[in-house]
């Protein structure tokens, strides 16, 4: 979709009802869905963290969206696709500007660049004890992005038409750090396979998108 066109549509998604943990559950395994139905968050305990889904004109004036590849480290989510963002620091004012510091952190987009659109349906992460909140940004040029070296393996510019491609939703079968060989919805985009809670962050931003 041509960036003006995108840019003048996305105001409507102020208006729209959030879809919410219904969305979340198309993305998520089954074995989430039973997890999340059974968790007592009264003793969990959990951090925080902010990330962005940033919408951008490529060079062609095509819209975009930044994913990124974490680095292979041991931990929960080493090596996975997920947004800019990260936890909660004391000189955070809020969420929001939590995941505007990430985003200028990891990719190099500078926080007043990024126009915040809206506040998406915050997500519970279990393996890692998060509770994650995403927010939907915009930005009126192409940023030119540089990837953290020490968190981002790789920066993935997702054209905005493969990732509202409905034969980009697929299913694979993958061993996750809570289960063996399980059969799990997801995105393919640039080559990744894009599930966990990316994927159903993800799959609320499309329903949206979808609308407008």
């Amino acid at each position: 979709m041509e960036f003006e066109i995108f840019k003048n549509r996305i105001s409507k998604l102020k208006k729209l009802q959030l879809p919410g943990e219904s969305a979340h559950r198309k993305l998520a395994p089954l074995i989430r869905i039973n997890e999340l139905e059974e968790i007592d968050m009264s003793k969990r305990n959990p951090q925080e963290a902010g990330v962005m889904a940033v919408f951008y004109p490529d060079m062609d004036m095509e819209t975009r969206l930044v994913l990124i590849l974490r680095k292979t480290y041991n931990g929960v989510h080493s090596n996975q696709v997920g947004f800019p963002g990260g936890r909660v620091e004391e000189s955070d004012k809020n969420l929001e500007d939590t995941a505007l510091r990430e985003t200028e952190e990891e990719v190099g987009i500078p926080q007043n660049e990024i126009e915040v659109v809206r506040k998406l349906t915050r997500l519970y992460i279990p393996p890692s004890n998060f509770w994650v909140q995403p927010y939907l940004g915009l930005m009126q040029k192409t940023p030119n992005m540089i990837p953290q070296e020490s968190e981002v393996e790789e920066i993935l510019e997702v054209k905005l038409s493969d990732f509202l491609n409905d034969e980009n939703v697929i299913t694979e079968n993958l061993s996750t750090s809570y289960a063996k060989e399980i059969e799990v919805p997801a995105y393919s985009l640039n080559g990744h396979v894009v599930w966990g809670a990316t994927g159903m962050m993800l799959s609320e931003i499309r329903e949206l998108l979808l609308k407008i």
